[in-house]
This record gives structure tokens, sequence and C-alpha cells, in this order.
């Protein structure tokens, strides 16, 4: 299976996703939350990183649990900033 290039959305929503996951990690490390989630530690650094921009749902809700985050407010994060973009975007146009 070919697998299609991501968009810069796509690219830069990874980036919002693992800004947001760090935040929300706050002075725990990632070796204590990646365990808690059952991911390896290179796996959370990399998401967190925006190094894998569309992580699969399953992790993300592995993640979101350990960090008391709610998939909705994850959601909710991503698309607005995305709004946001796409406003920059067209003023810049």
């Amino acid at each position: 299976m070919v697998r299609l290039p991501l968009t810069a959305n796509e690219l830069e929503q990874g980036k919002i996703l693992g800004s947001i996951l760090r935040r929300a990690r706050g002075e725990r490390t990632i070796l204590e939350i990646a365990l808690e989630a059952g991911l390896s530690p290179e796996t959370l650094r990399k998401i967190e990183t925006g190094r894998v921009p569309t992580p699969a749902f399953s992790t993300i809700a592995a993640v979101a649990g350990v960090l008391n985050l709610s998939l909705d407010e994850i959601w909710l994060a991503l698309n607005q900033q995305d709004t946001a973009t796409r406003a920059v975007q067209l003023a810049q146009n």
C-alpha cells in the first residue's frame, strides 16, 4: 500500500498535537507517560515533536487518558488552530 504524502496542514496539526500533549504532560517524564499509555518513550517523543504527525487514534486516546485530557478538548484545540491558520493564510493572499 502506497501512502500519500502528508499535506502541510496535516504536518502543522501534528506539531500542534505534540504541543498540546507536551503542555498537558507538564513536569511528568516522557518515560512515565509512555509506560502508562503502553507506548515506547521514543514513540511519544516523536509525537510530541511532530515527527509522527498522524498517530493512530488509539495511541492518542491512550495518551489522552493518562494525561486526563478529553479527546473533545484535543479536537477543539486542533480545529481552532486550523481555523486560525486558514484565516492568516487568507489574509496573506
